[in-house]
């Protein structure tokens, strides 16, 4: 039991932090003792916890439950070897004691033995009456090991026990979602709402089910019925927007984003949301304003930075995305959408070397995708660099062999660089993949394509 200041039953609590300024050395019985250190526990305080503990057991030397909080410091400390030989000195004492299960439980979960901390679990059920909280312990553990079937079914039976321990709702859904199991998610939570009509909490998880399985009208209800549970009930209103943003009402979305940000502190969410749908409905100052409060509010939230660079490249302003994405790259330089958006932008504006960089660093940090190496090489070859375009593309056709569009272009560059029987090779190589793609050598290398052994290539498969 968690103590209350204002309580009378908190007059030990008192008693015993007076008796800690003072030195003076006063007794307690052992219940007193047990919810003295479940407080300090409970807030966080291990020190003083410990300090209860040990004059404690001091004054009550065979209190089990005393020694059962050590464990837990112990546990908590990770000296899991004290905590489990402690534990097996009370078990020859109290062999029937489920605490010592739970506990032994807590141990080989640490040690991610977590099959055995199942059967510890199991254990601790048959001798308990209060069998929620066990569920649900065992539950966590079936999580552990990717068993979310498992899991499932005793988060299921944690709530038969217990209809309002809506952290084992949250645990059955994300095991519906993980499993893609949402037509059996919404049954479930249908079945759970003919018992609990005005549990908000349930409405908002059958909406995001429906949102889900794309049924964005039975999500709006739901929703609605979450905001008539729970009038305050933030996520509710959130979720709702994001459904009639999909319905392309924006104005109403609008609304409820607002709606929002009226009942607590603005969330980087609710504002870039805001920012969106003012730009959808074209009032682009206000987008702005909210797309440099989303950035304010939350500087390491990418979307907002990414939504404030494409809305001025969408208006061509091509100087300010550059300096909004700049700053979003001096916060975080290892996010590859950053960079791509950094080389795109450098493109348009004819920053060639810049751009180039920007392709690079988003190659470095894991960005395989086909465009970005073949960008990367077009503005190599551009920059007078056929050699390092060679290079890149020989890397990029790991990623993507046979394919036309490298092909060409490695054709393309080992004519330039009088490589001929490679150029031949991969030339030989595109029109074998894709024909229609001869136009790539005609763009980008106009005076490879008036080579007769490539005109002659070139006749001979039209």
């Amino acid at each position: 039991m968690e103590l209350n200041p204002n309580e009378d039953n908190n007059l030990p609590l008192t008693k015993f932090e007076s008796m800690l300024k003072t030195n003076h050395v006063l007794f307690f019985d052992s219940g007193e003792f047990e919810n003295i250190v479940h407080h300090y526990l409970s807030q966080g305080k291990v020190a003083l916890a410990k300090k209860a503990i040990k004059l404690g057991l001091e004054q009550h030397p065979t209190s089990t439950n005393l020694k059962l909080f050590r464990v837990e410091v112990y546990i908590f400390e990770d000296k899991l070897n004290l905590a489990d030989e402690l534990l097996n000195e009370l078990h020859e004492l109290e062999p029937l004691n489920e605490e010592i299960y739970i506990q032994k439980a807590s141990i080989l979960s640490k040690l991610d033995n977590h099959s055995k901390a199942i059967k510890a679990l199991k254990k601790a059920l048959e001798l308990t009456d209060d069998v929620a909280d066990i569920y649900s312990l065992i539950g966590m553990e079936h999580l552990f090991l990717d068993e979310f079937e498992e899991a499932k079914y005793f988060f299921m039976k944690c709530l038969e026990t217990d209809m309002h321990d809506y952290s084992a709702l949250y645990n059955i859904m994300y095991c519906f979602d993980f499993l893609d199991q949402h037509k059996e998610a919404i049954e479930y939570l249908t079945t759970y709402l003919d018992s609990n009509p005005y549990c908000e909490v349930a409405w908002h998880q059958l909406g995001k089910q429906y949102f889900s399985v794309k049924d964005y009208k039975k999500a709006l209800t739901a929703f609605d019925f979450a905001i008539i549970s729970d009038d305050r009930f933030i996520g509710a209103y959130l979720e709702k927007g994001k459904v009639l943003e999909k319905l392309k009402n924006y104005k109403e979305a609008l609304e409820c984003y607002v709606l929002s940000l009226n009942l607590d502190d603005p969330t980087s969410f609710a504002l870039l949301r805001i920012g969106f749908c003012h730009e959808k409905l074209g009032e682009k100052d206000l987008a702005v304003q909210y797309y440099k409060k989303t950035i304010h509010e939350d500087p390491l939230l990418d979307k907002g930075w990414i939504a404030i660079t494409k809305f001025y490249t969408k208006q061509q302003n091509y100087q300010k995305a550059l300096y909004y994405i700049n700053k979003a790259i001096n916060i975080d330089g290892d996010n590859v959408v950053y960079w791509k958006h950094y080389a795109k932008i450098n493109h348009r504006l004819n920053f060639l070397e810049e751009a180039e960089r920007g392709y690079k660093k988003a190659l470095e940090l894991g960005n395989y995708e086909l465009d970005t190496w073949l960008l990367r090489a077009d503005i190599l070859l551009r920059l007078g660099e056929p050699n390092a375009a060679i290079q890149s593309l020989l890397q990029a056709s790991e990623f993507y062999p046979e394919n036309a569009e490298i092909e060409y272009r490695l054709s393309g560059l080992y004519y330039t660089t009088h490589e001929n029987d490679k150029g031949q090779y991969h030339l030989k190589n595109a029109l074998t993949h894709n024909h229609e793609y001869a136009f790539i050598l005609e763009e980008l290398f106009p005076k490879v394509v008036n080579k007769p052994q490539v005109k002659n290539l070139l006749k001979a498969t039209s």
